[in-house]
């Protein structure tokens, strides 16, 4: 790998100062322990941990006595209140059998439904150092860069592939006054991405999925895009695309077209 492609896929979140590898990994698609461990030989660190998923916590359980400040843990919970919020810290601390979680996310945040005392608790677990960082997860651009020009947010999780690009005008250009640490997902856009849309040319090519992280990864704003693997094979085929480096401007320019393509095929759950 030629020093280029590794600053590519190497930086640091933010303001947390974590040095993080830009693939980050989720594995609620059951790829595997070993799919989980395997990302994490490969130099993997940010970790998107699920209550449910139970292969990433055996594995998890398994490396972070050794590698515990070398890994960045992602924890959350849905937006519904206090008791969640709580329950949601003290059950990652319980299962994944660690004294603290690096970042954890209130998630599903609506438009202007980010509650005060849900903040409070977090900042109190915050400095009794049982969680290091504060974020959200949201759909909601316009409300997520409100929420970075007022620097309450520590990490930022969003929607961005090229399909959905609006955060480049509601999100990135408030990001330098607080600079969160970013984290994308649906870099695929739940696969719509990788396939054919209506009017597209019959003989025009379709992304490939590691064109798809390639082109998250090539927007600097962005600190770490989530792949979601089904397999340990597919998560060596998405490590092996962004070895690559950022695409070209042709490429940029390909994927904004297919992301246009795709984008207009409306679905309302999209």
């Amino acid at each position: 790998m030629n020093s280029r492609n590794s600053d590519f896929l190497q930086t640091t979140l933010g303001r947390t100062g974590r040095r993080v590898f830009r693939l980050g990994l989720g594995a609620l698609y059951r790829p595997g322990e070993r799919a989980v461990r395997e990302g994490i030989e490969a130099g993997i660190n940010f970790l998107l941990w699920h209550f449910t998923d139970t292969q990433m916590t055996r594995a998890l359980r398994e490396v972070l006595p050794a590698q515990r400040e070398k890994l960045v843990i992602a924890a959350g919970c849905t937006n519904l209140g206090e008791w969640f919020l709580r329950r949601g810290v003290e059950s990652a601390l319980r299962r994944l059998r660690t004294d603290y979680v690096d970042v954890f996310l209130i998630g599903w945040v609506g438009t202007g439904k980010l509650r005060p005392k849900s903040v409070e608790i977090l900042q109190k677990y915050r400095e009794e150092g049982r969680i290091r960082h504060i974020g959200i997860s949201t759909h909601e651009r316009k409300y997520a860069g409100e929420l970075v020009r007022q620097g309450l947010l520590d990490v930022l999780m969003m929607r961005y592939n090229a399909a959905h690009r609006g955060a480049e005008q509601e999100i990135f250009p408030h990001l330098a006054a607080s600079n969160p640490g970013v984290v994308s997902y649906t870099a695929t856009r739940w696969t719509y991405l990788l396939r054919r849309p209506r009017g597209w040319p019959e003989n025009g090519r379709v992304p490939t999925a590691g064109e798809c992280y390639r082109f998250v990864l090539s927007n600097p704003h962005v600190h770490v895009c989530l792949t979601a693997p089904t397999s340990a094979e597919q998560l060596r085929e998405n490590l092996e695309a962004v070895e690559h480096g950022p695409l070209d401007e042709g490429g940029m320019n390909f994927m904004r077209e297919f992301g246009d393509a795709v984008h207009s095929q409306r679905r309302f759950f999209l």
